[in-house]
């Protein structure tokens, strides 16, 4: 069952709807909803082709770290010999700057002379169709001529190496060695957290277009069409003002498409470049998933220090990030980690050490969540091991630790937690969910069966909102009105599937006071809105949702201006809603003011503008105020596992999840269900496995399991907080892309605490994650144990 009613208490705020205008009470469909189902959503590969379109594959390195010393010549001219393939671009071919447009510069468009990870691309076939670009690839990979060279292949010898991407990191508040040493009771353990793939339904793909006078036209699946301009014109050696990047929707993202999708759109200019034609690069899945980049794996060390009502007192932790071969967007991704190590607890001395580690792999990067899960993790696994090691519900611990009133509400970072829902919020899930009654009925469950254990976890999340990297939490928009009565918007923000678009379309409605059907918007442009942030950290609809409402607001006011001058009334007598102008003795049609509007010669088209307020913080020592709110929420799952072959079986989940006053519920409620099983994956079945050699073995969905429909939970019910955001976000809003896909680590939880019935041991179990069938086997010291 997937219910997805409100709480049955009658009157409390958890009711459905409430929301704050009118045209938002219902939830309309997603703006491409009736396009998606029909197939006449145009993806980039449904484009049509222009004429002399070619394509593109890439030529990957099949050894994790060599020295480079090119391809045979033998094989290069036999490729060309083939009237299908028209050019092979190489590192020498590029016009502009020979690594990618990131702040290190430690990452090269083409390898040149070394190639540092299974899968990196050397070079670039251009041919007459996708298939002949493919195998011209392939034959042309055994043409490589490498020298095998030592690999960095676990964190274990990164360190050995202090291989690094990124300095360390670490981050102190009060005291910890002196409180560790003066703690009731300490304990720790090491445990590994894995990495994650993207798996987006459209692969990534680019499509690159020469245009007259040296111009540019990119379609590109990308999060950040603003940074495939920059990176393109990097490359190409040419002026941003070039270069248009188009992107109408995505088939996924995930983080995945923030900065991987330009490494394909360079890809793609630099081929069309050496052709003088248009070019398409569309990656297949199994390249896709050897060249893109991963959640990072993470390795955690910690001692905790605490009493014996569970409070701690100190925590000492050190946490390793396989960071892949270059830095990325490792440096913001690691710094979300620090930041969501405390997840809802207030730690009054604690040590924080991060060691960004450079590893022969692929570059790991954004992923949904961007660090800030891997880092709960940490936390919730720590407070499931104290109440194992006391003989406490593990809820308790997670109570007594919560922020509280001053002086308990201040991070270690050093902002304040003002708008702390969670003591509340976890009473009402406590009750819904019946937790105490259920984990009573576990523990005798798990007493009468031997093979069959059950575990049961509530875990609370709460999520900073906002781009930690102060200058991105900006955004803009276009708004025009035409005199019939219909608008057009254009914003910075991408749309993946997550509703963006549907509800930037609803903001703008209501502000304009038009029906929701006279609002269209066209794809994302880097020639109507520049420098747009990527859509990420969760900010979309807070960005440019406000943007948009800023600048329809601009128009209604020199509507109403103009109406009221005409009228004889002041300006906040008029009325104007559901396409009708309403004055104290009089209503007609918009429409009908509009064209008198413009007859009058009044703008009827504006730009808006946002800049998220109160947000400062200083990236040398990671202190400041780096979220403008917290997104707050709590699950609670209950799981089966199989301790002869360590399969587990997620069989309840209720969720209470706080999304302020909803925009669209149903949207929301969407990326609830999908954010929460995306990170049940995570930490149950999707395991990146890389051989000793380096070589990704989970490349294909054939041994890379994401969660089929077979996996969602027999009972599922899902509630709101339905509360408006205590500060003045758009609508009263919270954002709901990420903080979703931390609440699936009540899952692991769940698994620990079956693990731990099936154990009967004191000590507390190193359960990694995710927690496969291998994982727990482990755990439980069965046949996988070595």
């Amino acid at each position: 069952m997937n219910d997805h009613g409100g709480l049955p208490t009658p009157g409390a705020p958890l009711a459905s709807g409430g929301q704050v205008r009118p045209d938002t009470d219902r939830s309309p469909a997603h703006e491409s909803a009736l396009a998606h189902v029909t197939g006449s959503a145009r993806f980039i590969d449904d484009l049509p082709e222009a004429f002399g379109t070619l394509h593109c594959a890439p030529v990957l390195s099949p050894l994790a770290h060599a020295r480079l010393r090119g391809l045979a010549p033998e094989a290069v001219a036999q490729a060309l010999a083939d009237p299908a393939v028209h050019a092979i671009v190489r590192a020498a071919d590029i016009p502009g700057e020979a690594a990618f447009h990131t702040p290190a510069a430690d990452e090269p468009v083409l390898a040149t002379d070394s190639v540092h990870y299974q899968g990196q691309v050397v070079a670039l076939v251009v041919a007459d169709s996708h298939r002949q670009a493919r195998v011209t690839a392939a034959r042309l990979q055994q043409a490589l001529q490498l020298e095998p060279l030592p690999a960095v292949l676990s964190i274990d010898e990164a360190l050995r190496q202090q291989a690094w991407v990124l300095p360390p990191v670490c981050v102190i508040r009060g005291e910890p060695e002196q409180a560790l040493a003066r703690a009731t009771h300490t304990l720790g353990q090491t445990f590994e957290i894995g990495g994650q793939e993207h798996f987006y339904l459209e692969s990534q793909i680019a499509y690159a277009l020469p245009q007259e006078q040296d111009g540019w036209l990119i379609h590109s699946s990308t999060q950040h069409p603003g940074e495939v301009q920059h990176w393109v014109a990097s490359a190409l050696g040419i002026a941003a003002n070039r270069i248009d990047v188009v992107c109408r929707r995505m088939g996924g993202g995930f983080g995945g498409k923030e900065t991987q999708a330009g490494h394909v759109a360079v890809w793609a200019a630099l081929a069309a470049r050496a052709v003088g034609r248009p070019v398409k690069m569309r990656l297949d899945r199994d390249d896709d998933i050897l060249i893109t980049g991963k959640r990072h794996p993470m390795r955690a060390s910690y001692t905790v220090g605490y009493n014996d009502a569970g409070a701690i007192q100190a925590l000492s932790v050190s946490i390793a990030a396989n960071c892949g071969s270059s830095a990325d967007l490792s440096g913001p991704v690691t710094d979300r980690t620090v930041f969501h190590v405390d997840n809802a607890y207030f730690l009054p001395n604690v040590r924080i050490e991060l060691l960004r580690c450079r590893l022969n792999t692929q570059s790991h990067t954004a992923f949904r969540g961007f660090g800030g899960p891997q880092g709960m993790v940490v936390i919730e696994t720590i407070i499931e091991q104290i109440a194992h090691r006391l003989g406490l519900d593990p809820l308790d611990v997670r109570r007594i630790n919560l922020y509280g009133a001053a002086p308990r509400n201040t991070t270690h970072y050093g902002m304040t937690v003002g708008d702390n829902v969670l003591p509340e919020l976890l009473g009402q899930l406590e009750a819904w969910s019946d937790y105490r009654a259920r984990r009573a009925a576990i523990a005798a469950f798990n007493r009468s069966n031997s093979t069959l254990k059950k575990g049961i976890a509530l875990t609370p999340v709460k999520f900073g909102i906002s781009f930690t990297a102060t200058q991105f939490n900006q955004a803009g928009a276009l708004v025009n009105l035409y005199t019939d009565g219909t608008v057009q918007v254009n914003h910075g923000g991408t749309e993946m599937g997550q509703g963006l678009h549907t509800k930037v379309c609803q903001i703008v409605a209501a502000e304009l006071g038009v029906p929701l059907e006279a609002v269209r918007i066209s794809a994302t442009d880097t020639a109507r809105v520049p420098n747009a942030s990527a859509t990420a950290a969760s900010s979309g609809t807070d960005l440019n949702g406000r943007a948009a409402e800023f600048a329809a607001r601009r128009i209604r006011e020199r509507l109403s201006a103009f109406i009221a001058g005409r009228a004889g009334v002041a300006p906040d007598a008029v009325r104007i809603a559901d396409g009708v102008v309403s004055l104290p003795d009089d209503s007609k049609p918009l429409t009908d003011w509009i064209k008198a509007a413009y007859e009058a010669r009044i703008q009827l088209f504006s730009d808006g503008f946002y800049a998220t307020p109160d947000i400062h913080y200083d990236r040398s020592t990671l202190t400041g105020q780096p979220f403008y709110y917290f997104a707050y929420g709590a699950a609670v799952s209950e799981v089966a596992i199989d301790t002869l072959t360590g399969e587990s079986r997620v069989l309840a989940v209720d969720i209470l999840h706080d999304t302020g006053r909803p925009i669209n519920r149903a949207i929301d409620l969407g990326q609830i269900e999908g954010g929460f099983i995306q990170g049940m994956g995570w930490l149950t079945t999707e395991e990146l496995v890389w051989d000793e050699q380096g070589r990704l073995r989970t490349h294909a969905p054939s041994t890379y399991k994401i969660p089929t429909a077979y996996d969602l939970p027999p009972r599922w019910r899902i509630a709101l907080w339905n509360r408006p955001n205590p500060k003045p976000n758009v609508h009263g809003s919270k954002a709901v892309g990420e903080p979703p896909l931390m609440l699936a680590i009540s899952v692991l939880q769940a698994i620990r605490h079956a693990v731990q019935a099936a154990t009967g041991e004191a000590t507390p179990v190193v359960l990694h994650a995710p927690a496969s069938a291998e994982s727990v086997q482990r755990a439980l010291g069965g046949p996988s144990a070595s």
